[in-house]
């Protein structure tokens, strides 16, 4: 069973990749809080080194090949700039393995996966600019379609570029390998409308969706299609010849394509479609990137007046505790007293970020085509990160503060136990895989907490101490997890890497996977015992030459709950395909896997109830007619199994037909 309960868990995590935006490094100490704020016990040097050329480009060569190589990832690019211009792009590994083709900073593509957001919420500031969008506006005002109201409240173009829409998370029309998968941003935006979970305004959800409806609003005011209005608004003025939106890529830059790789020892894969365009579907090089880098450096120019850049850089939305939270479509983070605003980007084979630290006028951008072994990637733009502003944006020590010992006991009590993200799917199927990755909070023998699912956003350990009531600091990255606390329980907590887009809720009882993962699987246990059971005990009955027991209406009860036990075993064979499927191409559950999901979303609830209607009958006459309390228990145990599969089917919505998920 634990093997099987990785496996799962495996699986679960994978679902969460897609265009996951923005999971990498993160975070310190923000100037605006000094009194939240605890640096590292072991400062960086006092001193910056020389950001130029020479001393960066030798610092990256002691850094990335290495850090490729160890991570098994293909090729990567690496650019720096200041804001009166560039220091040094430069490729690292190869654009193409088979042909060992180098990485060209100049020319060669990388896929930026969610950085794409920024040129989108570019475009949208644009519009503000020009008198065409209000941000705080119902955006159903630029829409051909209409948006319910939650909780009587509309959405605004503050909430969506806050990550505050309310929208669930959406996986159908998401990536593919397919090039047929492209939809037309207007269809996508009719067809693709997921479900509002949260009143606007009010909780951190990461949505694709909400960032492609903000694409189709541009299109619809500026009366350009996106790609062009990309085109000749941002990639023109600034010159970023080898950048582009368009899927599939464009002839005259198709041969300049990076291919993607799971790790250097894997073939290439297929260009990837995201079919959210203006929330992920960007190819650009290195030094493109440079220069849309390099604009925002100098308050937009180019692109936006200085006041309508500042107010995109500068705004500070409501977020968990001191946590890092939103500016307009950046978030921010904060490294050695210096605040970096900032977006993260994966597709399933490339894993990107992009810094800018306006107090310095220092812009950092990285991108890898693939995760590598383990989820490298990740750790590597941590480190990256972590590492070029202690070099270059070092910060002054100062002696950590501390919760005293008990009271640190205390509150890691409290804190234990399992979480539901808020960028998940509550209304639809894709909420099993909440069941199958809840993340956790544990607290170790030492007093010290954990969260093992949000371990790998750091390329080191993590060490939480406690330094006020209900934030603690990770003395290794600065990094800090917090709470919220309402009459004496914790409400939500976050953590500084995923704090601006996304929070956790303790997992409601009915759905905690501390009791409901191993009743699911005692359940699945106990009806694979009932349905091996039946062909077993036919064939030793015809061996021996005995009669069946139970006769009339107890020979059917009795047959008739194998019969559902053995159409759980099928349902439950079904959502592992599914799974599997889904683990190996995203793409195929938005379309060719269709026809599996409507027949498990009619199976299951058939299997699960059917199950618990011919076990209680069965019981029920196992007790009319005093049976021997072996088959009696065993009824009741299968009954008590088929309880567990008809609430899990209800809890994470295993029925149903509706499209959208």
């Amino acid at each position: 069973m634990r093997i099987f309960r990785k496996l799962m868990m495996g699986l679960a995590a994978l679902a969460a990749l897609p265009l996951a935006a923005a999971q990498g490094p993160v975070p310190q100490q923000p100037a605006r809080q000094p009194e939240a704020s605890v640096p590292p016990a072991t400062a960086a040097p006092a001193t910056p080194a020389a950001l130029d050329a020479r001393d960066v480009e030798a610092w990256l060569d002691g850094f990335m090949p290495y850090a490729l190589d160890r991570g098994r990832i293909g090729g990567a690019v690496v650019v720096v700039v200041r804001g009166d211009g560039p220091v040094l792009a430069k490729g690292y590994g190869f654009a193409d393995v088979a042909s060992r083709k180098p990485v060209d900073p100049a020319t060669t593509l990388f896929r930026p996966g969610s950085v794409s957001k920024l040129f989108t919420w570019t475009a949208v500031m644009q519009q503000v600019e020009a008198g065409k969008l209000d941000l705080d506006k119902d955006v159903n005002a630029y829409l051909d379609f209409k948006i319910p109201p939650y909780d009587g409240k509309p959405i605004t173009l503050r909430n969506i570029m806050t990550h505050t829409a309310g929208f669930e998370e959406s996986v159908r029309y998401l990536i593919s390998s397919d090039p047929k998968a492209v939809m037309p941003l207007q269809d996508f935006a009719k067809k693709a409308l997921p479900a509002r979970v949260f009143a606007p305004g009010t909780t951190p959800a990461y949505s694709n969706y909400a960032t492609a409806l903000a694409g189709y609003i541009v299109q619809r005011v500026s009366g350009e299609p996106f790609d062009d209005y990309i085109d000749r608004h941002i990639f023109t003025p600034l010159g970023m010849k080898y950048a582009t939106f368009r899927q599939p890529l464009p002839k005259a830059l198709a041969p300049y394509m990076a291919s993607g790789y799971s790790t250097v020892a894997e073939k290439a894969k297929p260009f990837e479609i995201v079919v959210p365009a203006p929330a992920g579907s960007l190819s650009a090089s290195g030094d493109a990137m440079g220069k849309f880098m390099i604009a925002h450096l100098n308050d937009g120019a180019g692109l936006l007046k200085p006041e309508t850049a500042r107010m995109m850089h500068d705004f500070h939305a409501p977020g968990t505790g001191p946590l890092n939270t939103m500016a307009l479509g950046f978030y921010e983070q904060w490294v050695n007293g210096h605040r970096a605003i900032a977006h993260g980007g994966d597709t399933e084979w490339f894993h990107s970020y992009l810094w800018l630290f306006p107090d310095a006028d220092i812009g950092l951008f990285v991108s890898m085509n693939s995760p590598g072994k383990e989820g490298a990637a990740g750790a590597i733009r941590s480190a990256l990160f972590h590492e070029f502003a202690d070099r270059y944006l070092p910060g002054e020590a100062v002696p950590a503060a501390r919760v005293d010992a008990k009271t640190a006991r205390e509150h890691a009590a409290m804190l234990a136990g399992h979480y539901v993200s808020s960028r998940g799917s509550f209304t639809n199927f894709i909420s099993l895989f909440g069941l199958l990755g809840q993340a956790e909070i544990v607290v170790n023998a030492d007093g010290k907490i954990a969260m093992p699912a949000l371990d790998g956003l750091s390329a080191g350990a993590r060490d939480w101490v406690e330094v006020e009531p209900f934030v603690w600091y990770d003395t290794g990255t600065g990094e800090r997890l917090a709470a919220e606390v309402k009459d004496g329980r914790i409400v939500r907590i976050s953590i500084d890497a995923v704090s601006p887009f996304m929070l956790f809720e303790p997992a409601p009882a009915g759905v905690d996977t501390a009791w409901l993962m191993p009743a699911l699987l005692i359940s699945l246990g106990l009806v694979l015992l009932a349905a091996i059971a039946w062909p077993v005990r036919a064939l030793i009955r015809r061996h021996y030459q005995t009669p069946f027991a139970l006769e009339g209406r107890a020979r059917r009860a009795w047959r008739l709950s194998r019969l559902f036990a053995w159409l759980v075993l099928l349902a439950v064979a079904g959502w592992m395909l599914l799974l599997v499927s889904f683990s190996g191409d995203i793409g195929s559950i938005g379309g060719p896997l269709d026809w599996l999901i409507i027949l498990l979303r009619v199976l299951t609830p058939l299997a699960a109830f059917g199950l618990l209607a011919a076990s209680a009958w069965h019981l029920w006459l196992c007790v009319q007619g005093k049976r021997r309390w072996t088959m009696t228990l065993g009824a009741v145990l299968l009954l008590l199994a088929a309880l567990v599969l008809v609430w899990v089917t209800l809890a994470f919505h295993l029925y149903g037909f509706s499209m959208v998920y």
